[in-house]
């Protein structure tokens, strides 16, 4: 049933429109987050964390379910699922915001500006990586990453913060680049108003940086992608995305008149999940979900003008909750874990096996391997050591087979499984809250929730 409000639909006696029906949209994508990642994260919080209660993206009164498949494929990557997610058109892998024949396609970033909304995009990966950049930009390729920067000052979006400066820094400057040539965005972002917020030295700035009217902010933070939440508590050098998510809402609903667009991607959840790194998946998760509690405490202050949608684009890994003929999940095997398996695991094995055990103690509480887990490691270690490029790709996704092994063991110690090193095609969870959230309630496909959010603001894509 659709709500008449003064952010609502305009009398026709007025013959003007002056607001979209959705004054406020915050939607939420959780890369690779499937039903699993979700539920496994929930029995972790109140089993291993002792905190009761659902997960915030799971107690979000409109529930739904939707299918992934790209153009050319069912099993899709992140940037046809994204564009499907931001466009409501279905596209072939690797292409960010175009058709399957190359036309650009209009976003809902776009919608937004049409209402003259202010316009915000928040990720824990590189800004410049496919989620992000399906709201910022149209390319054929997601992997023209220098060519998606070279976007930015102009896209006309108020609140960028994420990782990912190398691909902003021209060559030759200070700052590590991924560039082939001299073009400094950084400071083209600067000529064109915004304030920026450059590198690893840059968080503490960012985090007491008190928005402005009509300010427009820039924070690349990392070189690469931000940290895996589960290596950030460690060192939290580096903001959360809740803290990057309430800084975005802060700048954006300052001077807030006609309202705002925020895309908060929780990116690292994908990555983990390649690495079939179960606990990495779930610090993620919950990372990104602090984030939703955050644009709850926004919500619960305007309730009547908010929508929050939250989304995935596939579910990563093939994530099973159970394992052999076992009745059981046991997440205490997880409680030690210290570590991300790609980011930290991965770099440990140097050719020492007595250091690399005393690691796995002291990091992943693995004092007491079994004859068989210690075989599946030696293993892995030989093919290691040998450099076998194949079994690495075939076996061990292109991973350190050490990290894997040990990844396995862990999975398989908590009754977890994995069918894949990539995606799948299982459907993934939808939630929202808010003014139209009725809307997305269902079974529907991904176009849909694009298509359903463009309506919520009173457009069409």
């Amino acid at each position: 049933m659709k709500r008449i409000s003064k952010f609502g639909f305009i009398f026709l006696i007025t013959g003007v429109t002056t607001f979209s029906q959705v004054k406020n949209v915050i939607y939420f994508i959780g890369d690779g987050l499937g039903p699993s990642q979700r539920q496994i994260t929930e029995y972790y919080k109140n089993e291993i964390l002792g905190k009761d209660g659902k997960l915030a993206m799971n107690s979000m009164p409109s529930l739904g379910i939707t299918t992934t498949h790209s153009a050319d494929t069912l099993i899709t990557d992140s940037a046809a699922a994204g564009t499907a997610l931001a466009t409501g058109v279905k596209t072939n892998n690797g292409a960010i915001s175009v058709t399957t024949t190359g036309e650009k396609l209009k976003s809902l970033t776009h919608v937004a500006k049409e209402k003259n909304m202010k316009v915000g995009v928040i990720t824990s990966t590189r800004l410049t990586h496919a989620t992000p950049a399906v709201f910022i930009t149209s390319n054929e390729s997601r992997a023209n990453e220098n060519e998606i920067a070279a976007d930015f000052p102009k896209a006309g979006i108020a609140f960028y913060a994420g990782g990912g400066y190398r691909h902003f820094a021209p060559k030759s400057g200070d700052l590590k680049s991924s560039r082939k040539d001299e073009v400094n965005v950084i400071q083209e972002l600067g000529d064109n108003g915004y304030k920026t917020f450059i590198g690893e030295n840059s968080s503490k700035e960012f985090l007491e940086y008190s928005p402005k009217n009509g300010e427009k902010v820039f924070a690349a933070l990392t070189s690469s992608h931000l940290p895996y939440e589960l290596d950030r508590i460690n060192d939290p050098s580096t903001p959360s995305l809740a803290q990057i998510t309430k800084k975005g809402i802060e700048t954006l609903s300052k001077d807030n008149k006609n309202g705002f667009f925020l895309m908060v991607e929780g990116g690292r959840i994908d990555h983990a999940s390649h690495a079939q790194d179960a606990v990495g998946t779930i610090m993620d998760t919950l990372a990104f979900d602090d984030a939703i509690d955050v644009a709850l405490d926004f919500y619960n202050k305007n309730p009547q003008d908010t929508l929050i949608v939250v989304a995935a684009d596939h579910e990563t890994g093939g994530m099973g909750l159970g394992f052999g003929n076992n009745y059981a999940l046991n997440l205490e095997a997880l409680k030690n874990v210290k570590l991300s398996i790609e980011d930290k695991l991965q770099k440990a094995y140097k050719g020492n096996k007595e250091e690399y055990y005393s690691y796995l103690n002291k990091e992943l509480g693995l004092n007491d391997l079994t004859p068989e887990e210690k075989k599946n490691i030696e293993i892995a270690m030989e093919i290691e050591d040998q450099k076998n490029d194949s079994q690495i790709k075939n076996v061990y996704g292109g991973y350190a087979p050490t990290s894997i092994a040990v990844a396995h063991i862990l999975s398989q110690r908590a009754g977890l499984q994995w069918t894949s090193f990539a995606h799948t095609a299982t459907q993934v969870p939808l939630s929202a809250k808010g003014a139209t959230s009725e809307n997305f309630i269902g079974f529907k496909d991904n176009t849909d929730v694009a298509k359903e959010i463009a309506k919520s603001m009173g457009g069409k894509l």
